[in-house]
């Protein structure tokens, strides 16, 4: 079983993927054709978004108690870049009895999505989805097109529909440059049209910093190194040399976007906690609230700031693989890598993550205290933590290689969808040029034949 996992990354490694997409935007909108016994509750729930978060978008809505059979609610939801691919967000869907691929996504989701990218994003056989169980169902979404019209940045997932009137209040030229080849008299297919926010206004373009010249972005790459370099000076002297206090070691503000050859990461902020809070949080690090132990440190269960947060506290000599980790974290987010919120390094070095609820593989493959995980499950949990892999193998500029991947380094969520977690033998580097890496601290896991010459 272990060696099919690896060989499932291994493959997943293999399939290199060109990145479509950069970065996602906070909103877009579902347009959903209302059926016969469907009401804003059940939508509501379809989508994971309140009553109260829906209205605002839907002022043809007169009633929320009553909505009529063939009109359409407007959904705002998150579109994200999916794995460097392409502009979506994936729902989680409970499957009923008697549910195929089609139902799914021709009734539950309103043509939203098709049958066949459903099956795609599932590990289900088509004839044998079980009832009661948690699936992925992907829809795509558009953030805008400078190329086209920068007015615009705010755009609806829109089914079409045989014999559908279509008055969007639109020029018809500006549709079809939004979505060249689309037939709209053919009623089917979907389409993205520019759409107005809760205030009733369309929204213009947010440009990113992702079309930003190669001389900036070389500057902004050599500015990185020196502040890495720089960073790790601070380390040295505060922790080895005088063992005080440091306060700012990254700026809480940064964002900056990078890109090369399609393919990009974003630098966002992340939290400075200080040691009293952490403390605090944990009951002074004590042994209840002990929930792991590492090679470069222990690790803790604590609550902070109404998050479920799991603290990695680490000794002053593991401040290379802190560092490591912190430089991969803050840079590069994928729904397959667990999330950094933030660190310390008053009295130790502290690395505070989004807890993760079900643990890691090791314990599920090897515990006998807990169920043996499903086929299909363990399937899943290895292809997430491919995908997750891949993102940092093939799509982020520079190239981050993981170096030790083990099932005790795969984290398992609530859903039983894998990320990957523990960076600190991470090696940066850029193919075809020199590489620069983290001391060798702790075992190596699984490593690809093809990454071993960095």
């Amino acid at each position: 079983m272990i060696r099919l996992f690896h060989a499932l990354l291994f493959l997943s490694l293999k399939l290199k993927a060109e990145a479509n997409c950069k970065t996602g935007c906070d909103l877009a909108l579902a347009s959903y054709n209302v059926w016969a016994g469907v009401n804003l509750t059940y939508i509501s729930n379809l989508f994971s978004k309140s009553i109260t978060e829906i209205l605002p978008y839907n002022p043809h809505v007169p009633n929320q108690d009553s909505i009529l059979t063939d009109t359409r609610i407007n959904v705002p939801f998150s579109c994200d870049c999916l794995n460097g691919d392409f502009l979506g967000h994936t729902f989680t869907y409970n499957t009923q009895p008697g549910d195929t691929y089609n139902k799914i996504a021709t009734i539950a989701f309103a043509n939203l999505t098709t049958e066949d990218w459903v099956h795609r994003v599932n590990i289900y056989d088509p004839t044998r989805i079980p009832d009661h169980a948690s699936i992925n169902v992907t829809v795509n979404c558009s953030c805008g097109d400078k190329r086209v019209s920068k007015n615009y940045g705010l755009f609806t997932t829109y089914p079409l529909r045989p014999g559908e009137n279509l008055s969007f209040g639109l020029p018809a030229d500006l549709l079809q440059r939004y979505n060249p080849g689309m037939n709209f008299s053919a009623g089917t297919g979907i389409i993205y049209v520019p759409a107005k926010d809760s205030t009733g206004n369309y929204p213009p373009l947010k440009i990113s910093a992702a079309g930003i010249s190669s001389r900036v972005i070389a500057g902004i790459s050599i500015a990185g190194v020196a502040g890495a370099l720089l960073f790790a000076s601070f380390i040295y002297f505060r922790f080895y040399k005088k063992n005080k206090v440091h306060k700012s070691l990254l700026s809480e503000t940064t964002e900056h976007h990078y890109s090369q050859h399609g393919r990009g990461i974003t630098v966002d902020k992340s939290v400075e906690f200080s040691y009293e809070e952490l403390a605090k949080a944990t009951h002074d690090f004590s042994m209840a609230n002990k929930i792991g132990q590492g090679g470069f440190g222990s690790v803790y269960y604590a609550e902070l700031r109404g998050e479920k947060a799991a603290i990695k506290k680490m000794d002053m000599q593991a401040s290379k693989e802190f560092l490591a980790e912190l430089k991969v974290l803050t840079h590069v987010h994928h729904l397959n890598l667990v999330r950094l919120i933030g660190y310390c390094v008053e009295s130790s070095l502290f690395l505070v993550y989004e807890f993760i609820e079900n643990g890691n593989l090791s314990q599920h493959l090897r515990g006998s205290e807990r169920d043996p995980l499903p086929w299909v499950t363990r399937v899943q949990i290895a292809l997430d933590s491919a995908r997750g892999l891949e993102y940092i193998h093939e799509h982020t500029v520079p190239v981050y290689i993981h170096r030790d991947v083990k099932s005790a380094n795969i984290l398992i969520d609530k859903n039983f969808r894998g990320k990957v977690a523990d960076f600190g033998l991470t090696k940066l580097t850029e193919y075809g040029s020199a590489s620069v890496h983290t001391r060798l601290v702790g075992t190596f896991g699984y490593m690809p034949p093809d990454l071993r010459m960095f």
